[in-house]
């Protein structure tokens, strides 16, 4: 996103209001916030207008701007751009003034990385990606479309993580690992081991949690 961008936010929630400050940040302008709920149309987030969701937004186009979905569930907000890709609607990322972004950063479409976030060198984001506050990703990893490195989470060099994956608040990834598709990180877990696509693992060293 550069300055003077026009950009309109996929989700009226409190998430969104830490995407729209970044887009205020960054230089960017908020035109409106969209949201599927008919009970939050017609309301106001930060002084910002919501209007309905897919309902509403194809009569909004012309003064719409670019998009990012400003949900933090990896399912929903890969949901909602898929449907506004096919609906040709293209992608904003946003990164705030605070974070530090090393040398030769991929950062995807639709993308975002909140304040004092680190990225470093040579480090790949897949589009619809959540870098969260205070958050760290360093050099050498590679993350699929729509991961979520939540809040104070470490991943340290080379890490791999695949689509839709949750890193949790204050997780660590030891350098190397591979975190696969639709997976869980709990929060504070220390993850020394490869874990599996879609398998949840919490504790200090994380183990993978039972399924169901």
């Amino acid at each position: 996103m550069g300055k003077g961008d026009k950009v309109f936010l996929f989700g009226a929630s409190g998430h969104a209001k830490v995407v729209a400050d970044i887009v205020e940040r960054a230089g960017g302008t908020v035109t409106f916030i969209a949201d599927d709920d008919p009970a939050r149309a017609g309301q106001r987030l930060l002084g910002y207008e919501v209007i309905g969701g897919r309902a509403e937004l194809p009569g909004r186009r012309g003064s719409a701007g670019l998009a990012i979905v400003a949900i933090g569930v990896n399912a929903a907000r890969l949901s909602v751009a898929e449907w506004l890709a096919d609906n040709g609607f293209a992608f904003a990322s946003a990164v705030h003034p605070s974070a530090q972004v090393g040398r030769e950063v991929r950062i995807g479409a639709g993308s975002v990385v909140m304040a004092a976030a680190v990225i470093n060198s040579d480090t790949t984001l897949g589009m619809h990606c959540i870098v969260n506050t205070g958050a760290s990703v360093d050099h050498d990893c590679v993350l699929g479309d729509g991961v979520h490195v939540a809040p104070g989470a470490r991943l340290c060099g080379g890490v791999r993580v695949g689509k839709g994956a949750l890193v949790g608040a204050g997780a660590v990834v030891v350098p190397g690992r591979r975190i696969g598709a639709d997976a869980i990180i709990a929060a504070g877990a220390v993850v020394l081991a490869d874990v599996p696509d879609g398998r949840s693992v919490a504790g200090n060293p994380a183990r993978l949690i039972p399924l169901k």
